[in-house]
């Protein structure tokens, strides 16, 4: 119980906290303008203008409440702790004060575990102040509780959600740079052994024909060169020490292999143009994978389409890709079958220094475009 203790307290502050936006202007303009309406139509509070001034002064906390949680709940919920031994009435006991509870939420969301903690207890001491201070019956003061617990627990769960997913998006990018990783060691194995090759075909033909050792000594050179472009693309990959699969590394043209007509489905279309015989493998593999997921997807959530179409092109810099389909508009596209396929796509187009982006198109379908450089070679 203690350690797990000790593991809430020592929970770091979320990193990307969002900073202030539009949001939190206009909800602080639809806040006030509110405030100033209840506090002139309720009767029943005993110092309308007391409490209409705290509430407008606490309601700026909303801004920081993601970049600074703890000190906006200890500000709002001091203030409103102190108000009913300063003033005639409980400034919380205006509708408009329910902004608090978002404060509330945000610790539990953005902020740290000791954070968290050192701010329950101040959200804690307003409510049993106000119970003490007979502002509230115990009803309320029950009621009071059961809402800050559920504003917590929306932010704890919030929180782990977003952890989570951050997680599987890790994880699928770093499987994504997993298999760019095979793929490069196959191709840097190959050039490797056409060297080995060559080297020994040279020192064997050397004695009779010097020619043909000055012939392989050519082609070791392109090799290698070839070799060492492969190894600076892997060098920004990483691995896991695990048995490489050994599986053969696909081809640009094997997009073409994409084309047809099925039982059911719409009818997939590839158009491959300009010079695609020499792109790295690296490329030409990431092509294909990503012309693959396109496809697979498009095929599975792409509603009444007809046609999908796959088209390569190829200049002298770059290689673009182009999948698009003619499904309903408006239908939601998950990122693949398991909800990130086209997430580590992007990681592998992103490796090896391209573009990747995935949208509906203006009138109805979807289209997915990358563009990679020829050298495939990542920034």
């Amino acid at each position: 119980m203690l350690s797990r203790l000790r593991a809430v307290l020592a929970e770091p502050r979320v990193p990307t906290a969002p900073p202030r936006g539009w949001r939190d202007w206009a909800l602080i303009a639809v806040l006030a303008p509110a405030a100033v309406v209840e506090a002139l139509l309720r009767p029943d509070l005993p110092w309308p203008v007391g409490c209409l001034v705290v509430v407008l002064a606490l309601l700026p906390t909303l801004l920081w409440r993601r970049t600074r949680p703890l000190m906006m709940v200890a500000i709002a919920f001091g203030s409103a702790t102190v108000g009913p031994f300063v003033l005639p009435g409980d400034p919380c006991q205006m509708v408009t004060a329910s902004f608090l509870v978002l404060l509330v939420s945000a610790l539990f969301r953005w902020g740290s575990g000791r954070d968290a903690a050192i701010g329950s207890v101040v959200v804690v001491a307003k409510v049993t102040t106000a119970g003490l201070a007979g502002s509230v019956d115990g009803g309320e003061l029950v009621a009071g509780f059961a809402v800050m617990f559920a504003a917590a627990t929306l932010g704890t769960a919030t929180r782990f959600r977003a952890t989570a997913r951050t997680r599987e998006l890790d994880q699928v990018k770093l499987l994504e740079r997993e298999r760019l990783a095979r793929d490069l060691h196959d191709t840097v194995a190959h050039h490797v052994s056409a060297m080995a090759i060559r080297a020994q075909a040279g020192i064997a033909a050397s004695a009779s024909q010097p020619s043909a050792a000055v012939e392989a000594l050519h082609v070791i050179e392109a090799e290698a060169s070839r070799a060492l472009a492969e190894m600076r693309a892997m060098v920004h990959v990483l691995r896991r020490d695990q048995t490489a699969e050994r599986v053969p590394v696909a081809r640009v043209a094997d997009i073409e292999s994409l084309a047809g007509r099925f039982r059911s489905g719409p009818e997939v279309d590839v158009d491959l143009r300009g010079d695609l015989g020499d792109l790295p493998p690296a490329v030409g593999s990431a092509l294909y994978r990503l012309a693959q997921e396109s496809v697979t997807n498009a095929r599975r959530h792409a509603r009444h389409a007809t046609r999908i179409e796959v088209s390569v092109t190829a200049d002298e810099r770059s290689v673009r890709l182009r999948v698009s389909d003619d499904g309903e508009a408006g239908a939601a596209r998950p990122n693949g079958s398991s909800g990130f396929g086209l997430v580590g796509m992007s990681e592998r187009v992103d490796l090896l220094g391209g573009t990747c982006e995935a949208g509906p198109n203006p009138d109805r379908g979807w289209t997915v475009t990358a563009v990679l450089p020829r050298e495939g070679v990542g920034a």
